[in-house]
Formats: C-alpha cells, structure tokens, sequence
C-alpha cells in the first residue's frame, strides 16, 4: 500500500466538518486567522460590461462576470477594483457613467448573456457619486439579469434600466425602469411578458426623450437555449418612457434576440435581429418608421443567445460595429463588414467616446482592452486577476501547484508561492482547454489528463510538452441528437486520477466510465 503524502488543500468549515466524526469537529474559531490571497494568473476574465468618461479620455470601467467592477485612469495599463468591499454580488452586466457628471456612475448586476455556465445571479442596481470610491445599493434586488443603463445626458439623476431578468424561469420583474430622483424610487414604463427579457436600450443622441428598447423572448433550460417568441421585438418612446409602441413594418416575424442603436444624425437607427429567415442588420432612415434588411450574412448573427450586440458610431452614422466571436466594424452603413482584430475573442460590450470615435473600450471573454486609436491597437489584459475556474486541484510538490481550466483560455498549473510573488514565470498551461477538469497523480503531476468539450480528454507529459488524446470513444458529437451519441458529456464531465492507483482513471458521462491502462 502506497504511503500518501498530504495534500495541502484548504477546506471550508462546512465541508470538514461533514467529512469528520462529531468528536472531531473542529470549531470555527480555528479558521479565524486564515485569509484569502490571490495567486493569479494576471489574465483577465469574462467581461459583459464596459464604459467611459467622455471628458477624461483615458478614464474606464469593466464589470467581470464574476468579479465585480474595475477602474482604469491610465487606459488600461493598470486596473483597480473599486467594488470588493461594497457589493452583494460579482457578476455584472451593465456599467453607465452620466455624461453630466462623471462622478455619478451607474452599475447593473448580473451577467446577461445566458450561458449554462453563468456566475451567479445580479442583486440590482449600484450608484456612485464620488467616481467608484463608495458605492450605494438601489434595490431591484430581483431583476437578476441587467442588459443596459442609459442615464440622462442633461440630469444625472434621471436614468432607465433594462432588465433582462432570471435566465432559467419566468420572471414579473423583467422590462425597463425608469428613476427620476437618482435610483430612490423606480417605476417600470415597459413590460412586454414573463419571458421576455429587455435585451438593450437606446437614447437618441440629440432628444434624450426618444429612446428604443429591444426585448428577447428566451428561457434557458438544461438541455436548449430556446431563443424568440411573440415578446421578442424593438419598442419606440417619444416622451422619456411614459407611453411606448411597437415598432413591426420592416421587421421578420417571429423574432428572437434583439439589439437597437440610435446613429449619430437621429434619423438613422440601427438593429440586430435573430430569425430565420431575413435575420441579420436591418437600417431605418426615418426614425424606426420602416426598416431596410442592410445585410444578413451570418458572421454578424451567429450565436445569437450568445451575443447580437450592435453600437452606432457616435459622429459618423455611416459606422456602425457588431459584436460576436470576432468585432465586426463597417464604414457603409452595415452593408459590409471588417473584422477589427482585439486581444481576445467573443466580444459582449463596447462603449465610444461621444465625442472622439478613437476612444474605444470593448469587454469580452478575455477581459477588457482600451484603444485609443479606433481599434488598430489595444491595451493589455495581462494585468487583470479576473479569470473564472471552474474547478481545482493542487499536486504534492513543494511549494504546491495548484490546477484547473480557465473560462474561454487555456488550462493552468500555478504555483502556490514564489519567491518576490507568483508571476508569469511561475505557471503553465497543461492538458485540455478551458472545461478542463485538470486529473493526475499528486506526487507526480508531470502526466496529467485535462477535459475539453463533449468528452475530450488530452493525456499531456511535462518532460516532453506533447499531448495526445485519450477520450473515451473516438467521435466528437457536435450537432449530434442525444439519442444518437454513445455517451453524454457534460461541459465539464468529470475526470479523476484513483487515490489508490495512479493507472486507474476514472471519467464521468451519463454512465461512469474506467480506464485502467
């Protein structure tokens, strides 16, 4: 019988205290001097949420998915976060500084784009006066979900918020918000149904009183993202959100998500729609009146649930971009497209400086990266603690590493101490990719299997650096019925290496299965 070393793993109070024999609990004041640290890596995380301050060009916010609210007052070479000690929850998903007073900033909790993998849930809205410094909370404490914040350009304190709401349920608080006196008292001016969620809102630049809400009838459930439904669709107010109407001439029926933005001159505006058939960017000339399909080409409209974010170019209505696995920008009214290259891929949000186009913040599944030259180059995201893991385990080396998968990058083995502080140089990535559930034996980790989507398994040795794959059946069930698949993955099945036999590996789909050579 092999002879264990200890594993240097911290455990809650809860989970030892299950795990031990009652005469062997230990109190909880025995944890009192314990603390949490971060030992990295510096490479940023999911980002749904960015902003700016027109008149301090080199002044942004992000909102992480699961790690609260950051500032940058040197375009992004450094960030701190402003929001730790204050918030109730981490994932954010709107950020609106108001143009009047760039003190005021406006911030909406919960990640809008509805993976099955989500974070957690928003507790409502936040307000700061004092640009970050303090923060306080504004109650729509059940609006789970926030897409958009849209304030006043004339009066800080009139601002509306677009709730998405719960991604799993019905919910009666989805719809658009409007607070006159800074986020004491809220009114709902918009409410379209239980599942229909508002997906974006717009203000016209030159009459803060037109605004237009785009709605997304949608339900995430374990085994479908059904996207669209009568209560998908854009609205239109002319009076501050006091009466609305639908706009439908020039529109696909049905509809699924939806994205609206108002151009530059007021007249044009312009709006991502999901369908089947006739999706894709549609222009009106006239204030929302009618509609022109402009151009449907499905690098604008894939993944819908995933993305369908549209943003006018501030000055020139010509420009308009569109964001999804690559950024999309077009200079001739959305009838072609480039792709803008940006440090990482799957972009969410992006905000542009009212009053100089060159002045960009984008947020993606990578963090967010500030350009001050209309996207040719872009800061780092090397310097942002924001990643998501899904899960960990650590080796028996000394000091320990410590292993997992990062969201929407590569996998990771980090050392748990270093000396003058854990940096680049002290991790690595390892076996599978950004699902991985990271298996090995703990007093020899240089073999060690990582997971990836749909049953993948890379079996990766340190002494050579290569990787081969190991999965347990040799098919990658993409667009496959679950009736036809041999085994049923989920995004992170479960992978272990035996505490009794390092040969021994076990993998978990609908049915467990073992490997022992």
């Amino acid at each position: 019988m092999r002879t264990r070393h200890l594993r240097p793993f911290v455990l809650g109070v809860a989970a030892l205290a299950f795990a031990m024999p009652a005469a062997a609990q230990v109190a909880a004041e025995a944890f009192q001097d314990m603390a949490w640290r971060s030992i990295g890596p510096y490479r940023g995380g999911r980002s749904v949420a960015v902003a700016g301050v027109a008149t301090q060009p080199f002044t942004y916010y992000f909102g992480g998915v699961g790690s609260g609210v950051w500032k940058t007052t040197d375009a992004g070479q450094s960030w701190n976060n402003v929001s730790d000690s204050t918030y109730g929850t981490s994932s954010v998903g709107a950020i609106e500084v108001a143009p009047s007073d760039p003190n005021v900033v406006y911030v909406g909790m919960g990640e809008h784009a509805v993976r099955g993998v989500m974070t957690s849930h928003g507790d409502g809205v936040y307000r700061s006066t004092d640009a970050g410094r303090t923060w306080r909370h504004l109650g729509l404490e059940d609006s789970r979900a926030i897409a958009r914040i849209r304030v006043h350009p004339d009066d800080p304190d009139v601002v509306y918020v677009a709730v998405q709401g719960a991604p799993y349920g019905p919910s009666e608080t989805r719809g658009i918000y409007r607070s006159t006196d800074g986020g004491a008292t809220w009114d709902r001016v918009l409410y379209v149904g239980e599942t229909a969620g508002a997906s974006d809102l717009s203000m016209d630049p030159l009459n803060p009183r037109i605004l237009y809400a785009a709605f997304w009838d949608h339900l995430r459930q374990p085994w479908e993202v059904r996207s669209g439904g009568p209560g998908s669709g854009i609205w239109k107010s002319t009076d501050g959100g006091d009466t609305w109407t639908q706009i439908e001439e020039g529109f696909p029926s049905p509809m699924g998500k939806t994205s609206v933005s108002v151009a530059a001159n007021s007249d044009r505006v312009y709006a991502l729609i999901e369908a089947d058939p006739k999706g894709g960017l549609y222009r009106s000339e006239d204030g929302g009146t009618t509609w022109t399909l402009v151009n449907e080409s499905w690098d604008i409209r894939h993944r819908a649930w995933y993305y369908i974010e549209v943003y006018a170019d501030p000055q020139n209505p010509d420009v308009v971009w569109v964001l999804g696995a690559p950024a999309m920008k077009s200079i001739d009214g959305g009838r072609t497209f480039e792709r803008v290259r940006t440090p990482h891929g799957d972009n969410h949000d992006m905000w542009i400086n009212p009053t100089d186009s060159d002045y960009v913040i984008n947020a993606n599944d990578g963090g967010a990266n500030v350009s001050l030259n209309g996207g040719a180059t872009w800061s780092t995201q090397r310097n942002q603690p924001t990643a998501q893991f899904y899960r960990v385990n650590v080796d028996n080396r000394f000091p320990y590493y410590v292993y997992g998968g990062q969201q929407d990058n590569s996998s990771v083995a980090i050392a748990s101490a270093a000396p003058g502080g854990i940096g680049w140089k002290d991790w690595y990535a390892v076996s599978g990719c950004e699902t991985a559930y990271v298996a090995f034996d703990p007093d020899d980790p240089s073999v060690n299997y990582g997971g990836c989507y749909m049953g993948q398994i890379e079996r990766w040795d340190a002494a050579t650096g290569a990787g081969r794959n190991v999965m347990s059946y040799p098919l990658l069930p993409a667009a496959m019925q679950a009736r036809e698949m041999k085994y049923r993955f989920n995004w992170n099945a479960p992978i272990l290496v035996s505490q009794h036999d390092p040969d021994v590996l076990y993998h978990a789909a609908n049915v467990l299965l073992r490997s022992t050579n």
